[in-house]
């Protein structure tokens, strides 16, 4: 160690150090030498377990590289120094950290002071904007109120105004088209005429009739524009197959909000489809179809029945035809009196061909074809009378109209010609034959009669109208017939008269039980028709014979036969008289029905005839 002097004390070297240990040391330390006892300390040490040591030792390592005498006496003031330049080099090192300190509290003085600046500069504007940030307020909170307003005004707009695409679309050109869109327009304006009428029972009542009266407005220009399209559209439907387009169908149903312009409309339509009915019926009557098929109407002229024939059944299938187009154009419309509406204009299509269809009709009707040909044209003409009127309906149009007359002109021209047959039998009546059989001028009208039922059977008339006629016609040919015969056989005896009228009769009931709704005319034939005309039956002879028989009614034992009293059982007497009173009320009775009937044509019959059957059976019991 060192010395007062400074000065290292020299250590001995590692062997003597062991001598020392082992001789003088144990000297020294049995001695209680101080420097003894403070080197046994130091060798007893454990330097792995001083840790200061330890670093310290590591820190001397650094700069202590040579173990010599000049090194340890100068450790000390090596380790001064080095401890002197540490602290030099910490001093100039927090220097510059002070400076830098210093710095920095400039730095923040400088803001600290700026600081206050700004807070007392935002201070004066604070108080010089309080006014300003007011106001500010206030119109944030009118700027929320207006924005607040301009969304209900675009919410009303929305609901109660068109867009200017909407408003262009119902105040189009005359010749523009018309779309789908436009109905939505329409449909749109319609909505907002009737929503506007909650606005009329608020405070906005104002604003309600402005609205309503410019909607209003802009209805009336799009039903006119609407109004002149359809008119357009229909006047272009002159093909005889037209094509309703599904707009013009729409535009329709629209305009039955407008009752005069749908009218004019379906006018316009009726007028469009007239002059194409007359074109194509003439076309039909003279060109015949494409190609010249169907061959031309005219050319059956000289078939008076196919020729009518073809002809109505030509504008039976163009009134369907035109019913359908008729009822395509209207199948959305839902107003009251639709039907009414199809009739109409089926009339006014169908009236341009009752001019052409009459004359030749009439053509053919004057001309007389025939009794059979006549009676079957006006079945013909019954026929589609009824079946046309199940189209047109039962309004009285004028091709209905000019069918029934032309029913009628036929029919009783039929009549007239039946009528003139029966009077030609009159003027010249025939003789019987001698077979007492039946006359030609009998069996031709037999003959006639016979075609003429036939036809009637065959007729597809309804039944009623068919039932009507045909009592028309048996009274027109079998009542002269019967007055024929009886003229006929008036000059022949009695029985000879009998078996004429027997087989007159038996003809005409054949001829008559082969049809229906004979079962009348069968029965008077039954009864030999006409009574009153009979010989030996007329009222006079009647009268003479109920005098004989009034004579018997006075006395009816006077003419019991002798032989009855000789009669032993009185029983079997008064069963013979009894019978023989009710052959004689029953036959009685007969003759009270015949006379009495009014087909038997006795005048006045009660005069003939005073006493009734039953007061007759009374007299006799």
């Amino acid at each position: 160690m060192a010395d007062g002097g400074g000065e290292v004390a020299a250590v001995p070297p590692s062997g003597a150090a062991g001598g020392l240990s082992n001789g003088a040391g144990g000297i020294l330390a049995q001695t209680g030498n101080p420097l003894s006892r403070k080197l046994n300390k130091i060798l007893e040490t454990r330097l792995d377990n001083d840790k200061e040591m330890l670093e310290a030792l590591k820190a001397l390592s650094t700069f202590f590289v040579e173990n010599s005498l000049r090194t340890r006496r100068n450790l000390r003031g090596d380790i001064e120094r080095r401890s002197l330049a540490i602290n030099e080099e910490f001093v100039s090192i927090f220097k510059e950290v002070k400076e830098e300190l210093e710095s920095i509290n400039e730095d923040v003085q400088a803001m600290s002071s700026c600081c206050q600046d700004m807070t007392s500069r935002l201070q004066a504007a604070k108080e010089q904007t309080q006014d300003l940030i007011i106001k500010t307020t206030k119109l944030q909170a009118e700027s929320q109120r207006l924005e607040i307003r301009a969304q209900v005004a675009d919410a009303f707009l929305s609901k109660f105004q068109l867009t200017s695409d909407e408003m262009g679309l119902l105040r189009g050109t005359r010749e523009g088209p018309i779309t789908e869109d436009f109905f939505k327009a329409l449909g749109r304006v319609k909505r907002i005429h009737n929503d506007v009428k909650v606005l009329l029972r608020t405070n906005q009542q104002t604003a309600g009739l402005e609205i309503m009266e410019q909607m209003a407005l802009l209805q009336e220009t799009a039903y006119e524009r609407l109004y002149r399209w359809a008119q357009s559209e229909c006047r272009t439907l002159t093909q005889e197959s037209c094509d309703i387009s599904p707009v013009l169908t729409q535009a329709v149903e629209a305009l039955q909000d407008r009752p005069v312009l749908y009218k004019y409309t379906l006018d316009e339509f009726g007028t469009a489809r007239r002059s194409t009915v007359v074109r194509g019926f003439i076309d039909a009557l003279t060109r015949g179809g494409p190609g010249g098929t169907p061959r031309p109407i005219e050319m059956h002229s000289h078939d008076p029945l196919r020729y009518v024939g073809d002809m109505l059944a030509w504008l039976h299938q163009a009134t369907a035809s035109e019913k359908e187009h008729l009822e395509a154009l209207l199948k959305h419309v839902t107003i009251q009196g639709i039907e009414e509406n199809i009739q109409e204009v089926l009339g006014h299509i169908t009236e341009g061909v009752c001019r052409p269809l009459k004359v030749r009709i009439e053509q053919v009707i004057v001309a007389e074809p025939g009794a059979v040909l006549l009676y079957k044209i006006s079945n013909l003409l019954k026929f589609y009378h009824h079946t046309i009127s199940g189209i047109v309906g039962n309004s009285a149009t004028t091709l209905l109209t000019t069918i029934e007359e032309m029913h009628l002109l036929s029919k009783k021209i039929f009549f007239n010609s039946l009528s003139l047959h029966a009077s030609k039998l009159m003027d010249k009546v025939e003789l019987p034959p001698p077979d007492l059989g039946p006359s030609s001028a009998l069996n031709q009208t037999l003959m006639l009669l016979r075609e003429v039922l036939a036809s009637h059977d065959s007729s597809v008339v309804p039944l009623d109208a068919r039932q009507a006629d045909f009592v028309q016609v048996l009274s027109c040919v079998l009542d002269p017939l019967l007055q024929m015969c009886t003229v006929s056989a008036s000059n022949l005896g009695t029985a000879d008269m009998a078996t004429f009228m027997v087989n007159s009769l038996y003809m005409m009931k054949t001829t008559l039980a082969l049809f229906e709704f004979t079962d009348r005319r069968l029965e008077m034939l039954q009864f030999q028709g006409s009574l009153a005309n009979l010989p030996n039956l007329d009222s006079v002879a009647l009268k003479a014979a109920m005098v004989q028989f009034d004579r018997y009614l006075s006395a009816p034992d006077s003419l019991l036969m002798p032989q009855l009293n000789f009669l032993l059982s009185a029983t079997v007497k008064e069963q013979i008289i009894k019978q023989s009173t009710e052959l004689v009320c029953r036959a009685y009775g007969e003759v009270y029905a015949a006379v009495m009937n009014p087909v038997n044509e006795y005048k006045d019959p009660e005069s003939i005839l005073h006493r009734s059957p039953q007061q007759v059976q009374t007299l006799l019991s």
